[in-house]
């Protein structure tokens, strides 16, 4: 695989030439929106499959992936245009496998009511899925916002494990920190909240939890260390999973990245997986920033890696990107989220060039809005390939055991490409 960074001049057609690999290829492989209009500083995912395959007259997807000992999931994943229809057409290519490097897992993050054919065309991608439906109240009772009944089915359908999310995170992503606190405080709380989501996961058909650690740092960790060590106690014997998101917050000050020295060590002695995940949302009131920081993220990992088995640890990819207009006025301005693509419309409708910020390994572009009478600056930070594949290369340099998604609502097939390109995906179902 290669990522390739256009140029002034490059078109599809060159890019095509200079790799040797089709015009089609190269846009369903990042669906490309504007084709033949690329944005200079985009990048551009070119891979090369190990084994392809051309239809034949009577052939089936199951008859090729037995011809081929594959599973179905994986010429689902490595042909993400089969997942809107019910044909193979004669002639046309199907990939079996990339020269991928190792198995990982993957755990996606979602709402309830994403589309159906977004649902559809990750699935075959994931190993789990966690559920975001429920926020657990001060009592430790749980409020559902949906029935993710037939979503649960699709999962299993698809072999994909559902975690329920548990959290006192609002659908907004509201923090609460008063309930988090009332409820590690309380005993009789906390087996409140145990017993709701026991009998959840069993009514709704969930395989185990997946529990949001928003406020996690020194001071606290030892009330969290409690709950976590009583939530394992339960789960062990209703032989449930239990993962934990931790929500990372690393910061440098005078040029050191300050850690939080939490003991992550005791924390995985009771949970099957430990995700670190910087949540972001729809609005952000911070300042200007890269969306997430590699060189951060690396120091973080170095230092839980000298407490935990890699094996247990799953890093999160953050897909989208943040418009801010300039200057950024502090507790007045904020950011509003933008999928992948429509960063690239806007880069493109405003003809903007692209650039890098090597630290962080996160792309980012100014472009001016023309208001009555003047101009706003605005400064858009976002992900692209450059940034998934720097945090495959962490996974790899680590032995991680996998990467978590936030989020999967809208669907990103350069992600996609970028991870099945390097990796095959664990599914245990």
């Amino acid at each position: 695989m290669e990522i390739y960074v256009v140029q002034q001049g490059d078109n599809i057609y060159s890019i095509s030439d200079k790799y040797g690999v089709t015009v089609e290829k190269i846009i369903q492989d990042n669906d490309l929106q504007y084709p033949y209009n690329l944005i200079n500083g985009q990048a551009i995912v070119i891979t090369f499959p190990k084994q392809s395959y051309i239809v034949q007259n009577g052939d089936t997807l199951q008859s090729i992936a037995d011809s081929y000992n594959v599973s179905l999931m994986q010429l689902l994943r490595n042909n993400p245009s089969l997942s809107d229809r019910e044909y193979l057409y004669q002639g046309e290519s199907l990939i079996i496998s990339y020269n991928t490097t190792r198995s990982i897992t993957t755990n996606g993050f979602a709402y309830p009511f994403l589309r159906k054919e977004t649902l559809i065309k990750t699935l075959p991608n994931l190993t789990y899925l966690s559920v975001f439906n429920y926020t657990t109240t001060e009592k430790g009772e749980m409020i559902a916002y949906y029935d993710e009944s037939d979503l649960i089915k699709t999962l299993i359908d698809y072999e994909v494990i559902p975690l329920l999310v548990l959290t006192t995170l609002s659908p907004q992503g509201k923090p609460d920190i008063e309930t988090a606190y009332n409820i590690l405080l309380n005993a009789e709380y906390q087996e409140n909240t145990i017993n709701e989501f026991i009998n959840i996961m069993k009514n709704k058909g969930y395989h185990g939890i997946n529990l949001i650690l928003y406020f996690l740092n020194e001071n606290n960790q030892t009330l969290y260390i409690n709950f976590v060590q009583r939530i394992s106690s339960r789960l062990q014997q209703e032989n449930y999973l239990f993962f934990i998101t931790i929500n990372y917050d690393e910061k440098k000050e005078d040029d050191t990245i300050i850690i939080k020295e939490v003991n992550y060590s005791d924390l995985s002695n009771f949970v099957d997986q430990l995700i670190f995940l910087k949540f972001v949302w729809g609005t952000n009131y911070n300042p200007p920033a890269p969306i997430s920081n590699i060189t951060y993220l690396t120091a973080l990992i170095n230092y839980v890696t000298s407490k935990v088995s890699p094996d247990k640890i799953i890093v999160g990819k953050l897909i989208l990107g943040y418009d801010w207009r300039l200057p950024y006025i502090p507790k007045e301005s904020y950011a509003n989220s933008l999928t992948i693509n429509s960063v690239l419309d806007l880069a493109y409708d405003v003809g903007a060039v692209i650039d890098f910020d090597d630290e962080s390994q996160t792309p980012y572009f100014y472009y001016n809005e023309l208001g009555f009478a003047y101009q706003v600056q605005h400064i858009v930070w976002f992900i692209d390939a450059r940034s998934i594949e720097t945090l495959n290369k962490l996974i790899e340099d680590y032995a991680l055991n996998g990467s978590g998604v936030w989020n999967i609502m809208v669907y990103n097939q350069q992600l996609w490409t970028i991870i099945n390109a390097n990796f095959d995906i664990i599914k245990l179902i």
